[in-house]
């Protein structure tokens, strides 16, 4: 069996396997960093791997004919992507890129649908997580609709806090930007009103959670029903 990265586990997914299931599939694993602005699939482009992230943030972009790009959903240690790989799909729809460096494992496209196919328990828990990540895109699009900017920050700074070690997430005002679908300006003013309850702290650079909790009661509906579904799908798999 390869030598393993000790923090395998610290994705939920990996971790979520059986020993003998995850021992079965160790050969077919490589741990690589992750820098800042990595792309792990491209719009059009054959998937060559399937990441599971055991550290940093990664954003699934979609990219209109006209060039307008925003963030459909976000993953991290709770996932793996390209996610339309479990169909057996070849190309990717979408670009999947790294918004917070980070690391993980990736193994080759072909393997993976050769353990989709052949481990019975590896194909539950990743389905099971397609199922969760339906779930925060379905939000996603609501809060779009119906949500103000400032409560859908302080939505997206939940779920970026919810897969980070610490308070301090790297993030430009112009990253948000893009991945909120807004202009800088209003992401600008929407920092500025989370600031001025003590939410936050907005440095160059970085946004640091000051009061989560507050944050969390600020963000309303926003926030926690996709997360508690990844929470209940994952719960006594085996």
């Amino acid at each position: 069996m390869a030598a393993l990265q000790p923090d395998m586990d610290q994705n939920r997914l990996l971790a979520t396997l059986p020993k003998a299931d995850l021992e079965q599939i160790a050969d077919d694993l490589e741990y690589v960093s992750l820098p800042l602005g990595t792309s792990l699939a491209g719009v059009g482009k054959p998937i060559e791997y399937v990441y599971f992230l055991t550290d940093g943030i990664g954003s699934v972009v979609v990219t209109t004919p006209e060039g307008y790009r925003t963030e459909a959903g976000i993953f991290g240690f709770d996932g793996y992507v390209p996610t339309s790989a479990i169909a057996g799909v070849e190309v990717s729809p979408h670009d999947v890129v790294i918004m917070v460096e980070g690391g993980g494992y990736r193994m080759a496209y072909d393997a993976f649908r050769l353990r989709m196919d052949g481990n019975r328990n590896m194909s539950k828990v990743m389905i099971r997580s397609i199922e969760s990540f339906s779930v925060q895109l379905a939000y996603t699009v609501t809060s779009n609709a119906i949500h103000d900017i400032d409560v859908r920050l302080a939505r997206w700074l939940l779920m970026c806090h919810d897969r980070i070690k610490g308070d301090k997430i790297h993030l430009t005002h112009d990253f948000i930007a893009t991945m909120l679908a807004v202009r800088r300006p209003s992401v600008t003013t929407a920092l500025h009103v989370l600031e001025g309850h003590h939410f936050i702290r907005s440095e160059r650079g970085n946004v640091v959670i000051r009061d989560r909790p507050a944050l969390q009661e600020y963000a309303r509906d926003a926030y926690g029903k996709p997360e508690m579904e990844f929470e209940r799908l994952m719960k006594d798999l085996f």
